[in-house]
């Protein structure tokens, strides 16, 4: 029987498939292309650490080569723990986690799902008000030591269900989208038609009625404005506490190093933000300086999952 399997696929099976992209590529697969087409280097995985830098070389009858630092080190791997305390419901951590980990919902309280976290780091930055930090779970044991290939299974196949899903709902809404500019343009040609009829019948100069329905604009407004309001009076209350815990010692948790994927997810962040006309400044709430975040506080030991 012939092996059907491409040489990215055996690469590819061999990632530990956290999708952090700290490899520089935008998950675990487009990585395993680049290994194969021979435009990245097989040392450019932290998650993976030295065996996973191992376990490729073997696959490609390549010597094994240290790590690339500028891709990040080798460490025990982490757990997002979201502070209850800060968290004002944005969803942006949701939309940041690859593989589905994160569970809430818009203007509730998030929780990470633990033992789903890969570690990848990528919903710390979006978070507007610094409520995320990752918990080293793992003691000692770094790299493969500290992941299970059952474990990396199952996260890609989570991986792989958070892109269908994300790929129906796209679709559905560009139908909605569709649904409406059908429907805009047919109330368009209705008007014109009226219009037409009206300039041939006398004027209705009589007042609209005292119980006349607002028009889809107006109302459309007021809903705008009653939602800007509400995020920025739960970004004032997140930032009331986080002067709290300023006064107590208790810093940002926020990483500073972070890929252009992760960056351009930040940046399209602010821009809804400023969409919805909230304050830049009260809305960023990451360290002024790198240095002054301080350590991650362990959660509760008999609760993994807050």
């Amino acid at each position: 029987m012939t092996d059907s399997k491409t040489l990215a696929d055996r690469i590819e099976d061999l990632l530990p498939q956290t999708q952090c992209t700290k490899c520089g590529y935008n998950g675990c697969r487009p990585y395993a292309e680049a290994i194969a087409q021979g435009s990245a280097n097989y040392n450019q995985c932290p998650p993976g650490g030295a065996q996973g830098i191992a376990r490729l070389a073997a696959l490609l009858g390549k010597p094994v080569i240290p790590l690339n630092p500028a891709n990040g080190i080798e460490r025990p791997r982490p757990v997002a723990f979201i502070d209850e305390n800060l968290c004002i419901g944005c969803t942006l951590c949701m939309q940041a986690c690859p593989v589905d980990a994160i569970i809430g919902a818009a203007k509730q309280m998030h929780t990470m799902v633990a033992e789903l976290c890969t570690g990848c780091d990528l919903c710390v930055p979006p978070c507007p008000v610094d409520c995320i930090a990752m918990i080293p779970v793992t003691g000692n044991a770094t790299g493969w030591d500290a992941w299970s290939q059952q474990q990396a299974d199952a996260a890609r196949g989570r991986y792989h269900r958070r892109g269908a899903r994300l790929a129906h709902e796209r679709e559905a809404a560009e139908a909605r989208a569709a649904a409406r500019r059908s429907a805009v343009s047919a109330a368009a040609a209705g008007a014109d038609a009226g219009s037409a009829g009206a300039a041939a019948a006398p004027a209705n100069t009589a007042p609209p009625s005292p119980g006349a329905t607002a028009s889809p604009s107006a109302t459309a407004e007021d809903a705008e404005a009653k939602k800007r309001a509400i995020i920025q009076a739960a970004l004032e209350r997140a930032r009331k506490k986080k002067e709290e815990r300023s006064a107590q010692g208790q810093g940002p948790h926020n990483t500073t190093n972070v890929t252009a994927d992760v960056q351009a997810q930040i940046d399209a962040a602010q821009a809804r933000r400023r969409r919805l006309g909230i304050n830049e400044e009260d809305s960023r709430q990451g360290p002024d300086d790198p240095s002054d975040a301080q350590p991650a506080r362990d959660p509760a030991p008999s609760n993994p999952k807050r």
